[in-house]
């Protein structure tokens, strides 16, 4: 979607798509919806609409019903926004990036757990010194400081 037209069409039918579910459909399955992103083909012949929905699983399952029902209904008025000769079908797809997002979360906080429970063992002594990094000696200093003939 780089064509710059094509990514002005995508964002109105983002809006377009978005008023329509908050003013105009009135179906008591819609549940609360928010329009995550819009993809338009190249030739402006179809648009593909992420949305997610607030609350479980019977939720979603309704408001895709509701959606489809209203499908109709939604690409006239995005006909009459846009005043195109040819107006995108459009397909409805819940968005998977909260489900994803949640299951990020839940790996972060189980790795979390997991270092609390290491740092929570004190008693142990580690494997090698407790710094195991190299500091330069001051015996190592001084010779190298004999070793380099004086610029006078």
């Amino acid at each position: 979607m780089s064509n710059p037209r094509v990514r002005k069409i995508a964002d109105r039918i983002q809006v377009v798509v978005a008023e329509m579910l908050e003013r105009r459909i009135k179906d008591p399955r819609l549940g609360f919806v928010t329009v995550t992103d819009v993809r338009v083909t190249g030739d402006s012949q179809q648009a593909s609409i992420f949305y997610t929905v607030l609350g479980e699983d019977e939720d979603r399952e309704s408001t895709a019903a509701a959606l489809e029902s209203a499908k109709g209904l939604i690409r006239s008025e995005v006909a009459k926004q846009l005043g195109m000769r040819i107006v995108p079908t459009l397909t409805f797809i819940p968005d998977a990036l909260p489900e994803s997002a949640r299951a990020l979360d839940e790996v972060l906080a189980r790795a979390r757990a997991l270092d609390e429970e290491v740092a929570a063992r004190r008693g142990t002594a580690y494997a090698g010194d407790e710094d195991p990094y190299r500091k330069p000696r001051e015996d190592d200093e001084d010779a190298l400081d004999e070793d380099e003939p004086e610029d006078g």
